[in-house]
């Protein structure tokens, strides 16, 4: 073999093997092998090399995790500073063993003034979209968060303009519902988005009304807890099944004991109740009625605060950011006990938070 040609396959060896994630590793090999690192290392392979970062920030990845049972759920919190009335976001590791909030810059500058907001996370996007201001009225806007790229970046925009309105997450689409809306927005419409097609579309149904305070998905339907009726002055619920498409009024003593924040744990409903201290209360399917779990400690939350929970684990964030953990899978007998759990120093910076999600990659 003469010289020109020895050059030129070195050169093509060359070219295959750093096109290759792992040199000497067919490439599904490779991702079988990279995608088992956990996810707080995963901004340090995005500087291995553009294949790895473009792979880490790739659907691919985020499937192949997600199929595999590989992916890894951080708490995203979304806050308002009692300063500077602005809102910012942190994220949880709630695996890390030294266990800390951290903040996520470059909100989107339009976003951070507004009030009555939705914050949502959707596969491995969270989505804040809606609110208004003092001098603004509602808006239609909307943007996403790609967790894997750490980016900001305008989404399609809501049908209706809203604001203090209830939004969740239900069958792998995105719903914004009721709330506040400028004066040519219908207060009994809801819109869904479903990321395939990117766009947004709008329902109505007279069962929805403005005055919404909390919302929940269970057994796969939305629970929405409203202000009071103006009939009979009693905090009242709907409740959307997805199979019909409509929407219905709620067991009355369900909505009856929803007095707080709310979440649900393999299916079953918890509420923090801040009415006279702080208590864990929930509803029991079978017998119809709310049952105390145990009280918290004065000492370790501070209200208002927020609920989310990861696996059989809740988390209970209020201002500052001060944490609660709490394994109801492990509570053994419920009754009137303080509860003991884990808990994560407040930050130095006064925030009241506005609500919580999880999303896993």
């Amino acid at each position: 073999m003469d010289d020109s040609k020895e050059s030129l396959t070195d050169a093509n060896e060359a070219e295959a093997t750093t096109s290759t994630l792992i040199a000497g590793l067919p490439d599904d090999i490779s991702l079988c092998c990279l995608a088992r690192i956990p996810r707080k290392h995963h901004s340090v392979l995005k500087c291995v090399s553009k294949r790895w970062r473009d792979l880490v920030c790739s659907e691919e990845w985020y499937q192949y995790r997600r199929k595999h049972k590989l992916d890894e759920t951080w708490i995203y919190a979304l806050c308002r500073g009692e300063l500077e009335d602005r809102i910012c976001c942190y994220v949880l590791d709630p695996n890390s063993s030294r266990r800390s909030w951290k903040l996520i810059p470059g909100l989107p500058p339009r976003m951070l003034k507004r009030k009555g907001m939705g914050f949502e996370a959707l596969g491995n996007k969270l989505f804040l979209f809606g609110g208004c201001g003092w001098s603004e009225d509602a808006t239609d806007e909307a943007y996403s968060y790609d967790a894997s790229t750490n980016t900001w970046v305008e989404a399609a925009s809501l049908s209706t303009a809203r604001c203090y309105f209830a939004s969740e997450v239900l069958g792998e689409k995105l719903y914004a519902i009721g709330g506040i809306g400028s004066n040519s927005s219908d207060p009994h419409s809801w819109d869904t988005f479903d990321p395939c097609t990117n766009t947004w579309i709008s329902h109505r149904d007279p069962n929805i009304v403005p005055e919404i305070e909390d919302s929940v998905v269970m057994d796969g339907k939305i629970y929405i807890r409203c202000g009071k009726s103006p009939v009979t002055h009693r905090v009242y619920g709907v409740v959307y099944d997805p199979s019909n498409g409509t929407w219905q009024h709620a067991d009355t003593e369900l909505v009856s004991g929803w007095s707080g924040p709310a979440v649900v744990v393999d299916g079953v409903l918890y509420v923090l109740d801040e009415s006279s201290g702080t208590r864990l209360m929930m509803w029991h399917k079978e017998r119809q009625e709310w049952l105390p779990v145990g009280r918290f400690s004065p000492l370790l939350t501070r209200p208002p605060c927020r609920v989310v929970a990861v696996g059989k684990t809740i988390f209970v964030v209020g201002r500052g950011l001060s944490t609660v953990v709490i394994d109801v899978g492990d509570l053994g007998n419920i009754g009137k006990r303080v509860m003991i759990g884990s808990s994560i120093p407040k930050l130095m910076s006064a925030s009241n938070v506005i609500s919580c999600k999880c999303l896993a990659i």
